[in-house]
């Protein structure tokens, strides 16, 4: 559904995204990932027919972003980070005046007005003056504008910025289930929310994209130890040098308090749990817990962008 090749954009001589490709296939949700200034924006504007690129090509089922435009803008659904909304009208009344300038049939508008309304969980302020709404309200207008003449992609704009934590969960199971039915691309700082929401991300750095899977698969790629926490309680003294000497373990971390939380790297070639089970019990130490632990989307995203940011720069060109 979304298609983007080469895509490449200057600013007179600087370079907000370089070469840029990827792929959302039908009914994905995709998180797009990237530190400020790393080119999500830039990329989205070209996506959704606000600038052409310097070079390369984007294409929205099918229709390019560029020459056909006006035919891209009818299957693309967009919620900016900085929500254009008219604070002086009424909710409906301004889903009433964005229905008719995405061109909804006249005879369309009320009903498409109360799906968008419904499904945003806009009814009990649906005759307020937007200026007078919560920021989580009237970020469920933006998104219910967005959602009008029901567009197959969506593309999303930090849509939870700015928000309580109550809101952020609300506006989340609105994605989730829009998700459903439709294309999504979603471009937030809120890690822990695009783990939970999207299949698949996508981490751009300094207008490059460097990483793109899901995040099981990112975590597979990048971890190069496997870590097993435990929660004992008793006399580690003998412990934490036994499991240090333990073959396959790289390096233990010790928190200590009422109860003593021990963090063990290892080795990935090798499952290490049953031998460290069998070790604290043998120690006459109480296991109370042990888990493995992998990436989560924050370490994934820091360990990406930070080896990005330690490559030497490329020698300059001689003058």
């Amino acid at each position: 559904m979304i298609e983007a090749e080469g895509l490449t954009k200057y600013y007179g001589s600087v370079s907000a995204i370089r070469d840029v490709t990827f792929q959302v296939g039908k009914g994905e949700v995709v998180g797009f990932l990237g530190p400020n200034g790393a080119g999500k924006t830039t990329t989205i504007r070209i996506l959704t027919c606000f600038m052409p690129p310097t070079a390369g090509s984007a294409r929205i089922n099918g229709k390019d972003c560029f020459d056909q435009s006006l035919d891209v803008r009818r299957m693309v659904g967009y919620l900016p980070e900085n929500v254009p909304l008219y604070g002086d009208l009424p909710v409906k009344r301004f889903l009433r005046f964005a229905a008719g300038a995405k061109g909804v049939e006249a005879g369309r508008i009320e009903s498409e007005i109360r799906r968008v309304v419904g499904v945003c969980g806009l009814d009990k302020v649906a005759h307020r003056i937007i200026g007078h709404l919560s920021k989580g309200f009237r970020q469920r207008v933006g998104l219910a504008q967005a959602l009008l003449n029901n567009p197959p992609v969506l593309i999303l704009d930090e849509p939870t910025i700015g928000l309580d934590p109550t809101q952020i969960i609300e506006i989340r199971r609105v994605i989730q289930e829009l998700g459903e039915n439709h294309t999504i691309l979603l471009s937030s700082h809120i890690l822990p929310e695009v783990a939970q929401i999207c299949q698949r991300v996508m981490i751009i750095n300094k207008g490059e994209v460097v990483a793109t899977d899901s995040p099981s698969n990112l975590t597979h790629q990048l971890q190069k130890h496997s870590q097993i926490r435990l929660l004992v309680k008793g006399d580690v003294s003998e412990l934490v040098p036994s499991l240090e000497r333990m073959d396959g373990v790289q390096k233990v971390l010790h928190e200590t308090g009422s109860e003593d939380r021990l963090c063990v790297e290892t080795d990935r070639s090798r499952d290490l749990r049953p031998e460290i089970a069998r070790m604290v019990v043998e120690l006459g130490v109480d296991l109370l817990e042990m888990k493995s632990v992998d990436l989560s989307l924050e370490e994934i995203f820091m360990q990406v962008v930070t080896e990005e940011n330690n490559e030497p720069a490329p020698e300059e060109m001689p003058t």
